[in-house]
């Protein structure tokens, strides 16, 4: 008999933030695709656990959650098609470092190295950069095993492939992903503080394209920008030496943490020291793996050209966000096809949010902050908090109905949905 390593979960078995309690019954950890494809065969409600990053009940289940991370682990790389392709259940910490020693690079990372591979593909995750897409950008093949037990894979130009990669779980357990990669580099990481609220809104393009990745954090109090993150790309030229001011902002005289008062040893090295691209581009050291985070997520994507507009609209609510926000942050990613991704079809700037872990309190504020972007067509992040209505949203993805057919036709019986995909997906027939 096939030991599929079934646990009954305790009632404390939770998401990373702790603001989810799994409802399902059992976890199964299979060791096989062999062992995989016989759970989900073996019929029932299933949900694909990554690792817990999610903010909502995306993976939630009343029947049983399956992790990959007990398959066997792989990272195959193609030097010749430059690409690479690695079990499902890996987080990108335990990637990088691999790649780098083959001389390649991920386009992009996210803040934590800690988060799975498939988990952020299938939510839309992302760094940020002017030129960079999502995470789920670089997937160029994936593999997963659909409600039958069958193994299916789809790759870059197959029809129904765009439908697939941003995929919320709903369309079977991925086993296996193709990544697109690019060449390795180094990057230097500088702090800047102070930046003017007037230079930001008016010269944003230009701040948003200073630097292979920016993040400016604000606590939205009304005043300055508290601190701009830039991650520059060391060219043939070698490291820049940063200049005492920028755009009337201060260099930090030393390393800073997002969260203003909070140690910045767990940080990514700052003060413009170059080092490898996957030690500069998260915000977070692989080495601090955090157990838990007492926060709440949430983040809304608009499009580029609206960005002014939408910062604006939300410095009018400061007041609601500011007393419940430990830090927000903003980004921009690069457009790309994906159905159900938050940046697909246009260039857009993401606004984040990390609340105090008071669900209760956030929740009216989540409704303030969504209907300030409501006029910029706002897509919230699938795996943080959001109050976003499901026919609002269905007018905000042009894929929207096809993504619902496709999840349908290889799901038919409904073995991986679960609440939060009824309710933002509701099936007529």
């Amino acid at each position: 008999m096939i030991d599929h390593r079934a646990n009954t979960p305790s009632a404390h078995r939770t998401n990373w933030a702790g603001n989810i309690t799994f409802g399902a019954e059992r976890l199964y950890i299979p060791t096989s695709v062999a062992e995989l494809r016989d759970v989900v065969s073996a019929g029932g409600a299933l949900r694909a656990l990554g690792t817990g990053h999610s903010f909502n009940t995306v993976a939630d289940t009343p029947g049983a959650l399956i992790s990959v991370a007990g398959l066997p682990r792989s990272i195959d790389v193609d030097s010749r098609a430059g690409t690479v392709t690695v079990s499902a259940g890996l987080r990108f910490g335990e990637l990088t470092d691999t790649l780098h020693r083959h001389g390649f690079a991920l386009h992009n990372l996210g803040s934590l190295p800690h988060i799975s591979v498939a988990g952020a593909c299938a939510t839309g995750t992302h760094g940020s950069g002017t030129g960079n897409r999502s995470l789920a950008g670089a997937v160029r093949a994936l593999e997963f095993v659909t409600a039958d037990g069958g193994l299916t894979s789809m790759e870059r130009g197959e029809d129904d492939f765009d439908g697939a990669v941003v995929s919320l779980g709903a369309l079977g357990v991925v086993t296996r992903l193709t990544l697109d990669l690019v060449p390795a580099f180094d990057v230097q990481q500088c702090v800047y503080e102070g930046l003017p609220q007037d230079r930001l809104l008016d010269r944003f393009d230009e701040i948003m394209s200073e630097a292979y990745s920016v993040s400016l954090f604000t606590g939205w109090h009304g005043g300055p920008i508290d601190q701009v993150w830039l991650k520059r790309r060391v060219t043939d030229g070698g490291p820049r030496t940063a200049p005492a001011e920028w755009h009337g902002a201060r260099i930090a005289d030393g390393p800073r943490h997002p969260v203003p008062g909070m140690a910045a040893e767990h940080c990514t090295e700052q003060l413009g020291v170059p080092g490898p691209w996957h030690t500069r581009l998260p915000h977070f050291r692989l080495e601090f793996t955090p157990s838990n985070g007492d926060e709440l997520q949430s983040e809304y994507f608009v499009a580029r050209e609206d960005a002014v507009g939408a910062y604006e609209a939300l410095d009018r609510i400061r007041g609601d966000i500011a007393p419940l926000l430990q830090i927000g942050e903003i980004r921009s990613v690069a457009g790309d096809d994906l159905w159900l991704s938050p940046a697909q079809g246009r260039d857009s700037v993401a606004f984040h949010f990390t609340w105090v872990p008071d669900t209760e309190a956030v929740t009216p504020v989540l409704g303030a902050v969504e209907e300030a972007l409501a006029p910029f067509g706002a897509r919230p992040h699938w795996g943080k908090v959001f109050t976003t209505a499901p026919d609002t949203l269905r007018t905000l993805y042009g894929h929207y109905a096809d993504f619902d057919r496709l999840a349908a036709r290889l799901d038919p019986t409904g073995t991986f949905r679960n609440d939060f995909l009824a309710r933002h997906f509701p099936r007529t027939s």
